[in-house]
Formats: C-alpha cells, structure tokens, sequence
C-alpha cells in the first residue's frame, strides 16, 4: 500500500511538473507578447512589472517614481530565493531605497518554477476571472497536496476526490492535455525520477540557496532537510537522500572556510545620511542608547529619555513610536515583527510586538543588571555577572549559563581584552586591541567589525587571531553605534553629531 501511496504521489506531482508549469510558462509568454515585449526579460525589465514585484518582497517602502500604486502586504509571498533570480542591485545616485535600484537578470522563462510562474501570473499578467481563479486553485492544490506533504505518499480516497478536480482544472486551460493526462495517471512509479520531482516540489534548492554563509548554520538547515526527507523515504532512499546525508556529514567535518572579506579592507560604501533629528525630534540630544535594523529594512531606536522605541525605515519616513514604561537600553529584533528589549535599572526583557504596537511580555531576568542584548538561534542572550545566559523566550526560562569575562554594561569584552564565546564549538577567544572596545557587530563571514573607545572601527577575524583598522570613508572616527545586517547587507553607523549613515556591502 505504501508503494501505491507512493505512486498516486509520483503522478499527481509529474502533472505539475510536466503539465501545469508548463502551461503557466506559456500563459506567461503569451501575455508579454500581446503586451508587446519581445521576450521575457524585456518585460520583467519594465517598470510596472519591478514594481509590483518589489513591493511582493519589500514591506514599508515608498517608491520614488510611482508612489500612488506602492502598497504593503502583510505577507511577503516572493521570497528571497526568487527576488535574486529575477533581479540585482544596480544603485543609483541620491537617496533611494526602491525598485529603481533593480535592474533584471537575463533569466530565461525556462528558469521560472510553478510558485513563482503562478505569482507572475496572477500579478503581472492580465487574466481573466476564470483562468485567475484556475491558476490560485491550481497553486493551492501544490502547496495543499505536494510541497507541504512531509510524508510523500496521497492515499487513495484522497487521490480519487484530487484528480477529478485536477483534471477538470488543466482541461479549462488547455483542453489539448487530456491525452498527457491519461498517459501520466497510467505510468508505474519511477523512483528516480519520482525523488527528483520529490525535491522540486519541497523546493529545497530555495531552501539551500537561502542558507546563510556561516557553516554552522548551513549544517543546521541541512540536517533540517534530511530529518524532514528521511521521513519521506520507503525501503530505498534516494540518490538524492544518499548524498544530502553524506553532504551533512561533510559539513560537520569541513573545517571553518577562510574569512570572505580581508581585514580592513572597504567592504561597505556609503549610501546615503540621515539626520536623525529630522525623524525623533530636536529635544534627541544623543538619546539614542542602542538600535537595531530588521531582516524586512525597518529600524527600531531605543529613546531612554523619551520612554519610547521609535520605528522607521533607513530613510527616516514611516515614523511610528511605542511608549513604554520605563527607560530602554538595548534591542535586538526576533522576527520582523517582534522586539525584545534591556532597561535601564530593571531585572527583566520586554518584547514588543512593533506592528500592533503593544507589549507582549515581560521576562525576569534576576541580578541582570544593565546589559545588551542579541538573539541567537531563536534565543536571546544577555550578559549577567560574568556569565553569558541564553534564554528561551517561549518557554521562559534560561536553558544555558556560560562563563566570559564580560561586564554587565560590556557584554563581550571587558578593558582592552575583546573576549568572546563562539557557540559552534563551545570555546572563548580573547584578543588585545588598542583601545576599551565599544560597540560590535557580526559580518557576513563571522568576523567582527568592533567599536573602540577612540570612535575608530576595527575588523578582526573570526578566529580573533589578527585585526586592522578600518579605512572606509565615513567608519573612520566619530562613531556611536554601528549594527550590521546580512539578510539586507547594510551597515548602520551612528555618529556623534546624530546623523546614521547607512553603508551597502559592495557586490
């Protein structure tokens, strides 16, 4: 029975693999053509298409061409993975933070899979009610039945109410393929080919694509991937089961690659300034204690002299505020909707919901004193009497204690010592440098960008074995605050004057 679940499996998927993407590629095609773009990059070029996409991936953001068709979804449906294939950064002068900064990739239609030839479609296209409301059931079906099936197995009393419907939909796009219909529902199972569609169909390569360049969280999210398909699989696993659980052994065993960028130099350039007595007032008079941008481009501020956290984008508009209770110290982001913040003379983190602008919890956090915070894997972590604690927000509770010589108001360091703990394999470093540190911040790479008390910046490696200062026009003296972002790869840099310069990672 296991093999026949298997089976009903295997064909509903190549239906969508061999038929349904298919069509929705020349459903794509035939639309550009009557709109008169000679190909597919042409008309993903066009400013109408950038547009709608951008603001598919981007939240908060006004365009600076066609502001009146800008709008926010509450959900982001195009996902990282996509946006890149279809688009790179192509900065322009001035201050810009919209879809004018994109030019199109030369991708083939042939690139586009199902999910994102259906978001085309059902965005970009002009399609009638009909074939609309064909093409979201026929995206809904994949989701329902292929990618969200963790099992990878369609019983038979399910398989018998699906293909009616399957059928039915395909036939009023194309009233041509019911031949490949018959041929598809009576082909025997090809488990080869069956763990190919298997892997399309889950979009793991997005997945892969997506993973973040340190190694450590590229083991996590590929031992991630082979729990979930180890349950898939029946007697035989796959070739591809085979080599994802020999890739995850290799992971484990590679040694930490070689630092991406050399120490000190320009890594970053800058973009453009914000006066950031324009966006909190002009009583700021350097009551900014801490800031932190989120994976979605906002920034939230601490303000502990106004009792408030003020939100806004890298260009100082969609100004929004939360008062809270008492003096705010330190913030770090744990979802683009979600906060959890230090206090000045307070045993306790606070996490704020910053869209619904309200407090969701209070964790106490006894002895804790004045402390930074920063989140890691899905925990926070604060520093409390020489320890490091990391706590689990959700259940509330502190699930591990590790032993630094930081100071409560330090964090990582303490004097000129730069000391720090890295998680991936339970070890301290320590590197002198020449100044106090002050502020630091993770790069893409796992090395440091740090903060002297001098106001200079240093970069030191991730194996805090060697450091030099940094060079790059606008890091060189006079900083407060600097807090880096690798979903964005932007830089913040707060300077005495209060002005944030904002940096973008050179490509």
């Amino acid at each position: 029975m296991d093999r026949e679940d298997q089976r009903r499996y295997f064909i509903v998927g190549s239906v969508f693999m061999e038929i349904v993407t298919p069509l929705f590629r020349q459903k794509i095609e035939n639309d550009y053509m009557k709109q008169g773009f000679r190909s597919f990059h042409t008309f993903i070029s066009s400013q109408s298409v950038i547009h709608i996409l951008f603001h598919l991936r981007h939240r908060n953001t006004y365009c600076c061409k066609d502001q009146v068709h800008c709008y926010n979804n509450q959900a982001l449906p195009l996902n990282y993975s996509q946006w890149d294939l279809l688009y790179k950064v192509s900065p322009v002068p001035g201050s810009h933070n919209c879809h004018c900064q994109f030019l199109a990739n030369h991708v083939q239609l042939n690139d586009i899979d199902i999910t994102l030839g259906s978001l085309i479609l059902l965005n970009c296209c002009h399609l009638g009610p009909h074939d609309e409301n064909v093409v979201r059931k026929l995206r809904q079906y994949k989701n329902d039945y292929l990618s969200h099936n963790t099992k990878g197995r369609i019983s038979e009393t399910e398989y018998n109410t699906l293909w009616a419907d399957l059928e039915s939909f395909i036939l009023q796009l194309d009233p041509n393929k019911e031949d490949d219909l018959i041929r598809i529902e009576q082909r025997p199972l090809d488990q080869q080919l069956c763990d190919k569609y298997l892997t399309c169909l889950l979009d793991l390569h997005k997945k892969l694509d997506e993973m973040d360049n340190k190694l450590d969280h590229q083991t996590e999210l590929l031992q991630e991937i082979h729990d979930v398909l180890r349950n898939q699989t029946m007697r035989n696993k796959s070739i591809f089961l085979r080599a994802l659980s020999s890739l995850v052994k290799l992971f484990r065993s590679k040694p930490k690659q070689p630092d991406r960028f050399k120490l000190g130099e320009s890594i970053f350039t800058l973009h453009h300034q914000l006066d950031l007595k324009s966006v909190v007032g002009d009583d700021l008079n350097g009551d900014i204690s801490d800031l932190e941008m989120m994976d979605n481009g906002r920034i939230v501020l601490c303000l502990p002299n106004q009792r408030r956290l003020l939100i806004c984008n890298t260009y100082g508009s969609q100004v929004d505020s939360i008062k809270v209770r008492d003096n705010p110290y330190s913030v770090t982001a744990v979802n683009n909707s979600t906060v959890a913040v230090t206090m000045y003379y307070k045993y306790c983190i606070e996490m704020y919901d910053i869209n619904n602008k309200s407090k969701l919890k209070s964790l106490s956090v006894p002895r804790m004193g004045l402390t930074g915070i920063t989140t890691l894997n899905n925990k926070l972590v604060v520093c409390d009497n020489r320890k490091l604690l990391i706590i689990d927000h959700q259940k509330e509770e502190v699930v591990q204690s590790i032993k630094i010589d930081c100071s409560n108001d330090s964090f990582f360091y303490n004097n000129k010592d730069l000391d720090w703990y890295r998680y991936t394999d339970d070890s301290n470093h320590t590197i002198s440098l020449p100044s106090l540190p002050r502020k630091l911040t993770t790069l893409q790479d796992g090395s440091l960008y740090v903060l002297r008390n001098d106001k200079s910046v240093q970069h030191v490696s991730s194996d805090g074995k060697q450091y030099e200062t940094v060079t790059t026009d606008g890091l060189k003296t006079e900083l407060e605050i600097i807090q880096y972002n690798p979903k964005q790869k932007k830089l913040m840099a707060m300077k005495c004057n209060d002005t944030l310069e904002i940096f973008y990672e050179k490509e």
